[in-house]
């Protein structure tokens, strides 16, 4: 093991434990490794989900006009 990545390892040590937990995951995605397994959602992220998937129920979808206006706002 490298001495950055040892340090970088102690610096973690000291953080909450559901911060270490997501620090692992992004080390095991960046490694390519299956045991990263899906990432867990927020209860405000559930909630952004259910209210998304109600809209599209509804039909309720942006227009080409505001997609594009949005592409263009951020210079895409």
């Amino acid at each position: 093991m490298t001495k950055l990545l040892e340090q970088a390892l102690e610096a973690v040590r000291v953080l909450p434990s559901d911060v270490q937990d997501e620090i692992a995951r992004i080390l095991l995605q960046l490694t390519g490794s299956k045991e990263a397994g899906p990432v867990p959602l927020s209860p405000e992220e559930r909630a952004a989900i259910a209210v998304s998937k109600a809209a599209a129920a509804r039909g309720e979808f942006a227009t080409d006009e505001e997609v594009k206006s949005v592409w263009a706002k951020h210079g895409l």
